[in-house]
């Protein structure tokens, strides 16, 4: 029963959730078994952190700081998505079999920004609540890894048909959109209203601009 419940309520509430369509977006941009390969290993680690905490630690935890490190790594992940190759940068990474190079760095990088942006969201606290209620925290280990799974296969699947159809360009500023969307919404979500005023907000804003601009813009002129 605890497996089937931590299924269902983690499936349901990961659907159309952040997360799913960063696993879209990750897909356009490296393959479908290494963005697999690292949602994989992140889910299974954040739900088993959260059967851990919520079986033994679970009133003792806080998450602010840790959202608040995911807003700006989505912010910066999306800030490299409009980053371009220079013709120089692929003949020396040509030259030196970078293939081989880059055989994990994708499922880490793909691991490591889900696992930051997971941290701390619904469906891992429903998880931890799930583990603290329950008295079997494998199953609720299973039942929720596989409802986050299932959740994000469909996104991944979706970010790999996208990329047969749409330009390289579009799909890199595609990403990068909904990286920084989703990064700005976080800060808003974490950051105390004290720190929203007007001013600081111009600040950030102008800042982000500029870094669009000399990322994304100015580098490719």
């Amino acid at each position: 029963m605890a497996l089937l419940k931590a299924f269902l309520f983690v499936l349901v509430a990961e659907m159309g959730d952040k997360t799913q369509l960063l696993a879209m977006a990750c897909a356009s941009k490296y393959k479908l078994k290494q963005v697999i390969a690292g949602v994989f290993a992140a889910t299974l680690l954040l739900n088993a952190l959260a059967v851990l905490v919520g079986t033994y630690l679970g009133s003792y935890i806080r998450f602010d700081y840790i959202q608040l490190a995911a807003a700006f790594l989505f912010i910066g992940f999306g800030l490299w998505s409009l980053k371009g190759e220079d013709e120089e940068e692929v003949e020396e990474g040509e030259a030196c079999n970078i293939k081989n190079e880059d055989k994990f760095g994708p499922i880490i990088t793909v691991g490591t920004t889900f696992f930051l942006a997971e941290l701390g969201d619904k469906t891992q606290l429903m998880t931890l609540t799930f583990a603290a209620q329950a008295k079997a925290p494998i199953l609720v280990l299973i039942g929720a890894t596989l409802g986050m799974m299932v959740a994000d296969t469909l996104g991944i699947l979706g970010g790999t048909l996208i990329s047969k159809y749409l330009p390289e360009k579009y799909i890199k500023l595609g990403a990068a959109f909904i990286f920084i969307v989703f990064g700005i919404s976080t800060l808003y979500e974490v950051l105390p209203k004290a720190y929203l005023t007007i001013s600081n907000q111009i600040i950030f804003y102008i800042i982000l601009a500029l870094l669009i601009y000399l990322i994304g813009f100015r580098r490719k002129k």
